[in-house]
């Protein structure tokens, strides 16, 4: 009983320490004094891309043939968020 209570014990601290592991420092950056997690920029960055793109497909008469709004605008949004993401801060 004793055996297997440590054994129960080991693979609880093991499982703990497991999920542990992908934790880390979040990347920031400092504005006036101030430290800003990134993924706040990358996000507010592919929303005004997002907007940005919205201009240009009306611009070009392609927004009426893109669908539903509500669905590709945040969907773009997304995109760009995480490309900007994975281009300079992975």
């Amino acid at each position: 009983m004793r055996v297997f209570r440590k054994l129960i014990t080991f693979i609880t601290l093991s499982a703990l320490l497991l999920l542990l592991v992908g934790c880390q420092r979040a990347p920031s950056v400092d504005i006036l004094g101030s430290f800003f997690p990134i993924w706040i920029f990358c996000i507010v960055l592919g929303a005004i891309l997002a907007a940005a793109a919205r201009q240009v497909f009306i611009r070009i008469n392609l927004d009426a043939e893109l669908g539903p709004g509500i669905l590709i605008y945040p969907s773009l949004a997304a995109l760009f968020a995480f490309t900007i993401w994975l281009i300079f801060f992975r």
